[in-house]
C-alpha cells in the first residue's frame, strides 16, 4: 500500500509544477502571440504569367539549372487557398517539385463573388483549366503537359483528361473523389440524395459560404476540431516551432472561400449522389466526359486515414479506365498530412518526383507496369509535424450569360489557341472585389489521428507490435498518435527524440519523456 503521506507529498509537488507551468506560459504568451500574428505563407518566389476573371496562374522560380522537359500543372481545389501545397519551405510540395527540376505551374482560382454564382464545372475544366494548360503548353513548348490535381482538383483534373486527353501527358490524383459508391465516407453519406438538397443551400446564399462547409467539416470529429487541439496548443505553446506550424495551418483553415453555387450544386449531385464520373455518364455542357480517354499515365496518391476523400473513393477509379500505366501510392497520413507533413515529404514525394519523372524526359520511355505501392509508417525513421485537414474549392468568373459561355467553351474543345485567343476568352470579366473568406475550425492534429479502429485493423502494418497502452497514461487515442508516427513497438519508442516525436504527434514533450523511460525499462 502506498503511504498516504508520500501521496499528499505528490499532489503537492504536482500542483506547484502546474503553478510553474502555468506562469511560463504567461509569460511567453506575448511572445506567442506575435508568432501567429505574423506567421509566413506561400513564400516560394513565383511570377503571374496568366490571369482571367479572378483567377491567377503562378510560375515558380526554377531550383535548378536544368528542369526535366514536360512542366507540372498543379490544380487545387476550389476550397480554400492553394498555399497548403507552399505552407513552409521544409513542407512544401511546389518546393519538393522544384527540388526535383520540374517547371511547376499552379492555378489559384482566387475568390467567387456573386456574379459569379453561374460558375458550372463545364466552366472551371473546359475554360479555366484548359486556357491554363494551353499557356503552359506554349511556354514549355509541349504538346502535353503533367497535370496534378488535388481533392476536388484532382476530380476535375479527371475530367479534364478524359477531355482533352491529347493535352495530358501524365495524370496524377492526389486524394480525388472519384468514386462514390458506398465507400466515399461520411460526406457522401451525409451529402446522399434522400438527406441533402444542394439546391436548397445555393439558392438560400447564391454561392455556398466557405462558414456553411466549414461547420459540416467540423461536426466530423466535433472534439478534436473543438477541443483537443486547443488543448495540445496549451501544451506545446513553450515550444516556438510548434506554435509556427499551428499558426500556419490555423491561418489556412481560417481563409476558407465560398463555392460557386452552380458548380457546388454539380458536384454534389453528379459526382457525390449519382457517381456520374465512375460511371461513366458525366456530360459537361452537352459533352460527354468519357473516361475511356484516359489512356496516358494515371498515378493515384491517397491518404490510408483520409476521413474526407477515403481510399475507397479513389482506388476503384484506376480499374474503370483503360490506361495501361497505372500506379497507386498508399500513404499513412491524413487528406491534409500528404501535402504538410514532414514524413511525407521524406518517404512519399520522392516517390511521386520519380514516377513523373521516368515520364517528363523527351518521348515516353518504358512505362512500368500497372500496380500500387503502400509506403509504411515504420519504413522510416525521419520525425514530421502532421497537420490537419480540408477542402473543396474557390474560383472566380464572368457576368456573361451561361448560354454565350457554354457555346464560347463548347466551340472551341480540343483547340491550340494562340495568346490572342486565350486572352479573348477572358474578356469581360466583371466584380474583381473577392468575397469575404470563410473560417475553417477543423483540427490539424485529426489527419494523422486514426479515423477509428477499423482504419487501423486494415493498415498495412507488418511489422511486430507492442500495446502501447500498457504504458501508464497512454491511452487509445495517444497509442494512435503514437502509430500514426510510426511508433510499433516499445524498442521504436525507447529509441525516439522526444522533441521530434512532440512535433510529429502534437504531444506534450514531458508525457513523451516519460513514455520513452517507461519504454526503455521494458
Amino acid at each position: 500500500m502506498k503511504n498516504p503521506y508520500a501521496t499528499v507529498l505528490d499532489i503537492q509537488r504536482q500542483a506547484w509544477e502546474e503553478t510553474a507551468d502555468l506562469a511560463e506560459k504567461t509569460r511567453i504568451a506575448p511572445d506567442r502571440t506575435e508568432t501567429i500574428e505574423n506567421v509566413e505563407v506561400g513564400t516560394t518566389p513565383s511570377e503571374v504569367v496568366y490571369e482571367e476573371n479572378k483567377l491567377r496562374l503562378l510560375h515558380y522560380e526554377p531550383k535548378t539549372e536544368q528542369q526535366h522537359d514536360v512542366p507540372i500543372l498543379v490544380v487545387y481545389a476550389l476550397i480554400n487557398k492553394p498555399y497548403i501545397l507552399d505552407l513552409q519551405p521544409d513542407r512544401s510540395v511546389v518546393q519538393t517539385l522544384l527540388e526535383a527540376g520540374f517547371d511547376v505551374y499552379l492555378i489559384d482560382w482566387g475568390e467567387p463573388s456573386k456574379l459569379d454564382r453561374s460558375l458550372g464545372l463545364e466552366d472551371y475544366v473546359t475554360r479555366y483549366i484548359d486556357n491554363c494548360a494551353d499557356v503552359v503548353r506554349e511556354r514549355s513548348s509541349q504538346d502535353a503537359i503533367n497535370v496534378l490535381g488535388y481533392c476536388m482538383g484532382g476530380t476535375m483534373s479527371a475530367m479534364y483528361a478524359a477531355l482533352f486527353p491529347e493535352k495530358v501527358k501524365n495524370l496524377a490524383l492526389m486524394a480525388a473523389g472519384l468514386c462514390f459508391a458506398g465507400d466515399g465516407g461520411v460526406l457522401e453519406l451525409w451529402g446522399a440524395e434522400e438527406y441533402y438538397d444542394p439546391e436548397t443551400v445555393s439558392e438560400t446564399f447564391d454561392n455556398v459560404p466557405a462558414e456553411f462547409l466549414d461547420v459540416g467539416f467540423a461536426l466530423m470529429d466535433p472534439v478534436a476540431n473543438n477541443v483537443t487541439k486547443y488543448v495540445r496548443f496549451y501544451d506545446n505553446v513553450e515550444d516556438e516551432e510548434f506554435v509556427e506550424n499551428f499558426a500556419r495551418m490555423e491561418r489556412w483553415l481560417d481563409e476558407g472561400i465560398d463555392v460557386a453555387g452552380r458548380a457546388y450544386e454539380q458536384f454534389i449531385n453528379d459526382i457525390y449522389q449519382e457517381n456520374k464520373l465512375y460511371e461513366n455518364e458525366l456530360h459537361l455542357n452537352g459533352e460527354h466526359v468519357d473516361i475511356s480517354n484516359i489512356e496516358m499515365p494515371v498515378l493515384q496518391i491517397v491518404a490510408e486515414y483520409d476521413h474526407l476523400i477515403p481510399p475507397g473513393a479513389s482506388k476503384p477509379f484506376n480499374d474503370s479506365i483503360p490506361s495501361a500505366d497505372t500506379e497507386i501510392m498508399e500513404f499513412a497520413t491524413g487528406h491534409i498530412g500528404m501535402s504538410v507533413s514532414s514524413r511525407s515529404h521524406a518517404e512519399l514525394w520522392p516517390d511521386v518526383c520519380e514516377w513523373f519523372e521516368e515520364r517528363s524526359n523527351g518521348e515516353n520511355e518504358g512505362q512500368p507496369a500497372s500496380g500500387s505501392r503502400a509506403a509504411e509508417p515504420e519504413d522510416a525513421d525521419v520525425a514530421g509535424d502532421e497537420t490537419g485537414p480540408n477542402e473543396l474549392e474557390n474560383d472566380a468568373s464572368t457576368l456573361e450569360s451561361s448560354g454565350d459561355l457554354d457555346a464560347e467553351t463548347s466551340d472551341l474543345h480540343g483547340e491550340d489557341r494562340s495568346d490572342e485567343e486565350i486572352a479573348a476568352r477572358g474578356e469581360g470579366e466583371v466584380q474583381k472585389e473577392p468575397a469575404e473568406p470563410g473560417e475553417m475550425a477543423v483540427d490539424e492534429d485529426v489527419v494523422e489521428e486514426l479515423a477509428d479502429d477499423d482504419a487501423e485493423s486494415d493498415s498495412a502494418i507488418e511489422a511486430e507490435t507492442d500495446d502501447m497502452t500498457e504504458l501508464t497514461g497512454v491511452g487509445q487515442a495517444y497509442a494512435e498518435d503514437l502509430h500514426s508516427a510510426g511508433i510499433e513497438t516499445f524498442d521504436q519508442l525507447a529509441d525516439a527524440d522526444p522533441a521530434e516525436l512532440a512535433t510529429e504527434t502534437g504531444i506534450s514533450p514531458s508525457r513523451i519523456e516519460d513514455w520513452i523511460d517507461q519504454a526503455g525499462e521494458r
